[in-house]
């Protein structure tokens, strides 16, 4: 038997902007040791931005300093790319880091479920024209890879969920953190929604496929849902056999790795003096046979709310990592 340890990580915008507060380098000596400690062998990570250098495409030179003298840096590695996979995108790229081969990848974008198209009732137009129905499309793919244990292949999705910030409605913002109407912000908050479940929806649909062809797959989703595990995004996710009301899809139920921490300690993000779940690992039934624990290191967790209180920002990522620990056979 041998030990597998997964993680999440949401690392806030992985960043090294020229005058950024605080620094790469600031931000580096605590985010380190924060990886260090995981001890992963598989770790998804969000919120990796790109960094541009002159006669070269857009590339993670960010998380190649942070990576910098780990064991991690070492470990094969995908990211989302641009549409045309010319380099990775400006912002907020997922990468999944393996220290087991990765026989394949892929980004998933409005590949399985179509953007949906909405009409906007709030919207106040310098012309006064009626809004006419228009796509309502999310920005985040899902990134796929196969990894390779020995004779059997392990399936990680990793996700970041659109998040609860409420999409911008024309003319409803007095500035960027003000609304003219409650109304506007009602439906800002509705349409992102909308994006965050249509992502879990698409999500979902990669899992079914991965089921067709095995029923007894190994999967793993990870990443930052910006929902708690009884919430809609992650429940569409799941597919619990209590809310499809079919026994015969309880092989294809997908299970939070979280449940068994204690629910005092169950949060990996902290706002307005409480603790919330919104980083998860969820694994399919087959796996849940070799599952041993769960860990979400959250001991110096700080209230994101007071980062956007003030100009001070923190060095640490406003998410805690967490960790799924498995003893899976015949691991090369």
């Amino acid at each position: 038997m041998s030990k597998l340890r997964i993680a999440t990580f949401n690392l806030e915008n992985l960043d090294d902007k020229p005058g950024q507060k605080p620094t790469l380098e600031e931000r580096i000596s605590v985010i380190r040791t924060q990886l260090l400690r995981l001890n992963a062998d598989i770790l998804c990570l969000q919120e990796v931005n790109g960094q541009e250098e002159a006669g070269h495409p857009r590339r993670l030179l960010a998380l190649d300093s942070l990576l910098r003298d780990t064991p991690y840096a070492g470990f094969h590695r995908v990211s989302t790319m641009t549409g045309d996979g010319a380099e990775v995108c400006d912002e907020r790229n997922l990468v999944i880091l393996s220290r087991y081969e990765i026989q394949e990848h892929h980004q998933y974008r409005h590949y399985y479920a179509p953007a949906p198209h909405y009409r906007i009732v709030t919207a106040e137009t310098t012309g006064g024209e009626e809004q006419k129905a228009k796509k309502v499309s999310w920005e985040r793919p899902i990134l796929h890879a196969r990894v390779r244990f020995g004779d059997r292949t392990l399936d990680v999705i990793n996700l970041h969920l659109k998040s609860r910030l409420p999409t911008d409605i024309e003319g409803q913002k007095v500035d960027r953190f003000t609304w003219k109407t409650a109304s506007g912000w009602a439906e800002g908050f509705f349409l992102s929604s909308m994006k965050r479940v249509g992502q879990a929806l698409e999500t979902r649909m990669l899992i079914d496929k991965l089921f067709d062809a095995d029923e007894a797959a190994w999967i793993v989703v990870c990443g930052d849902f910006n929902a708690d595990f009884d919430e809609v995004p992650v429940e569409a996710i799941r597919g619990n056999v209590e809310d499809t009301g079919n026994g015969g899809l309880a092989r294809r139920v997908m299970l939070p790795c979280e449940m068994s921490i204690p629910e005092s300690a169950r949060f990996s993000l902290y706002h307005r003096g409480r603790g919330r779940m919104l980083d998860h690992l969820l694994v399919s039934r087959s796996m849940l046979a070799h599952y041993k624990c769960s860990e979400v290191h959250n001991e110096l967790l700080h209230d994101e709310s007071i980062a956007f209180a003030t100009e001070t920002k923190f060095p640490e990522s406003d998410h805690a990592p967490v960790i799924a620990e498995f003893e899976l056979p015949d691991i090369g």
